[in-house]
C-alpha cells in the first residue's frame, strides 16, 4: 500500500473517465458515493425514529453539532498531515531518483519467476510487475500505479481469450490487492495528528498483518493455479519471511508486557531511520542533487494534503452525522452480537467498521479509523487497532476496477474472492498484531 494510494483523492473520482492516462467506465458505481450517501440517509431515518419514539428528543441538535465538530476536525487532521506528508513524500522522491526501485526490483526478480510460471523474463510485463512491487512497498505510488497499468497492458497481449482475465493477470491484481506495506507513512501521520505519543508503534504490527494479506492472498491463487510450493527458491522466500517476521514477533511477546510497546516503537523508528540514511547513501553514490529532488517530492507532498481537505470533511461528516444518529452504535452491537463468542476483548467492536469499510473504499476506512481514534482515543486498543486493520490491505474492489477495467476484462474469474480472503488474514493479523503489541 503506498502512500498516495492510501490517501487517494481519485478513488472512484474519474469525470472524464481517465486515470493515469487509462480510460475507465466512470458510469459504474461509485462505491464511496453510495456509502456516503447511506451515512446520511440511514442516520437522518434513524435520527427521526428515534425522535419521534421520544428515544431521544435532543438527536436532531446532536446530529447538527456533530456535522461542525466533524467538518473541524477533518480539516483538522488534513492540514497537520501537510508536514509529515511533505517530509516523506521529499524522501521517497529521493529513495526513488537514487535507484531504490531498481535495487529491490533485482532482490524480487528470481521470486517472481517462481510466482508467475511461464512467463518469461525477458518479457516486458516482468519488469513492469516488478517495479510496480517495489514501487509499492516503498510507498511510490507515483511509479506504483503507471506500472501496474502497464503490466496489465503487457500481460493482455499474451491473453487467449480478450476480456477474461489470465492466470497472471488475476495473480498480479490479488498480490497487488493484498499490498505488502514497508512503511505506513499515512497511517502514523494520522496518529501523530492526532496527538499519538508513539505515531511509529504501529509500523512493525502493520508490517506483520499486511505479509500476512500477502501470503494468504498468494496462497488461495497459488492454489487454484495449482503452483508448484516446493520450489527451494518460493520455499526459501515464504520460510525465510516468515521465520523473520515470527520469530521477531515471538520474541517480542515474550516479553514483559510493559516493555513490548517499547521495544515495537524502537524497532520501528529504527527501519524507519535506517531507511532514510539508506534513501541519502545511495543518492551520494549516485551524485543525485538529494536536496534538489527532496524540495521536488515534498511539494507534491504538501499539494496532497492541502487536496485531502474536502474528501476527508465530506467523509468524516457524513460518519459523524451517522454516528449521532446512534446508527454507528447499532453496527457496532450487531456485529459484536455476531462475533462475541470468539474472545475478543470488547473495545474491539469499535473498530470492526473500519474492517468493514476497508475492502470498498479507502477514504470511507480512512474516514472510520480518524472517528475511532478521536472517539475512542488515538493510543486506545480500539484507535490502534483501527490504524492497523487500516494498514493490512488493500482497498479491494478499487484495485480490481482500475486494473480490470484499465484492459476491458469483463470476467475476473476467482480474483475477487481469493482477494477477499487475503483480507480476511490481514485482518486476522491485524486482529493478533493488536492483542500481541497492544493489549
Amino acid at each position: 500500500m503506498s502512500i498516495l494510494q492510501d490517501l487517494s483523492v481519485t478513488e472512484f473520482l474519474v469525470p472524464d473517465g481517465t486515470v493515469f492516462g487509462v480510460t475507465v467506465d466512470w458510469r459504474r458505481p461509485m462505491v464511496l458515493n453510495v456509502v456516503w450517501l447511506a451515512l446520511f440517509f440511514l442516520g437522518g431515518l434513524l435520527g427521526t425514529w428515534r425522535w419521534f419514539t421520544g428515544d431521544d428528543p435532543k438527536v436532531f441538535a446532536a446530529m447538527a453539532e456533530a456535522t461542525f465538530s466533524s467538518a473541524k476536525t477533518g480539516f483538522e487532521m488534513a492540514l497537520g498531515l501537510t508536514g509529515t506528508l511533505t517530509l516523506w513524500l521529499g524522501l521517497m522522491k529521493v529513495g526513488e531518483s537514487a535507484g531504490a526501485i531498481q535495487l529491490l526490483s533485482r532482490a524480487l526478480a528470481p521470486l517472481l519467476r517462481r510466482v508467475f510460471p511461464g512467463l518469461s523474463s525477458d518479457h516486458p510485463a516482468s519488469g513492469s510487475m516488478v517495479l510496480n512491487f517495489a514501487a509499492n512497498m516503498l510507498g511510490l505510488d507515483n511509479a506504483a500505479t503507471p506500472a501496474g497499468l502497464k503490466a496489465m497492458k503487457e500481460l493482455e497481449t499474451l491473453n487467449p481469450n480478450p476480456g477474461t482475465a489470465t492466470d497472471h493477470q488475476a495473480m498480479f491484481m490479488v498480490l497487488h490487492a493484498a499490498s505488502l506495506t514497508l512503511f505506513p507513512v499515512s497511517i502514523m501521520a494520522l496518529r501523530a495528528t492526532a496527538g499519538a505519543k508513539n505515531p511509529a508503534d504501529i509500523f512493525l504490527p502493520i508490517l506483520v498483518a499486511s505479509a500476512c494479506s500477502v501470503v494468504g492472498g498468494f496462497l488461495s491463487v497459488a492454489l487454484v493455479q495449482k503452483i508448484k510450493l516446493w520450489d527451494p527458491v518460493l520455499l526459501a522466500w515464504l520460510l525465510g519471511v516468515g521465520l523473520v517476521l515470527g520469530g521477531g514477533v515471538s520474541a517480542i511477546a515474550s516479553l514483559p508486557r510493559e516493555q513490548v510497546e517499547s521495544v515495537s516503537t524502537t524497532l520501528g523508528t529504527g527501519l524507519m531511520m535506517a531507511a532514510i540514511l539508506w534513501f541519502l547513501a545511495l543518492a551520494s553514490f549516485k551524485k543525485v542533487n538529494a536536496w534538489e529532488v527532496f524540495t521536488e517530492g515534498a511539494k507534491e507532498g504538501f499539494t496532497t494534503a492541502i487536496s485531502l481537505i474536502p474528501f476527508m470533511v465530506g467523509v468524516l461528516v457524513a460518519v459523524g452525522v451517522f454516528r449521532a444518529s446512534g446508527g454507528m452504535q447499532l453496527v457496532v452491537d450487531g456485529i459484536w452480537a455476531c462475533v462475541g463468542w470468539t474472545g475478543l476483548p470488547p473495545e474491539s467492536a469499535g473498530a470492526f467498521p473500519t474492517m468493514l469499510m476497508k475492502p470498498l473504499s479507502g477514504g470511507g476506512a480512512r474516514g472510520m479509523t480518524i472517528d475511532a481514534m478521536k472517539n475512542f482515543g488515538v493510543d486506545s486498543f480500539t484507535g490502534r487497532l483501527s490504524c492497523l486493520l487500516q494498514g493490512s490491505t488493500d482497498t479491494t474492489l478499487y484495485v480490481i476496477a482500475l486494473y480490470s477495467g484499465s484492459i476491458g476484462l469483463k470476467k475476473t474469474r476467482y480474483v475477487l474472492p481469493c482477494a477477499l480472503l487475503a483480507d480476511l488474514f490481514g485482518f486476522v493479523g491485524a486482529f493478533a498484531m493488536a492483542m500481541i503489541f497492544f493489549r
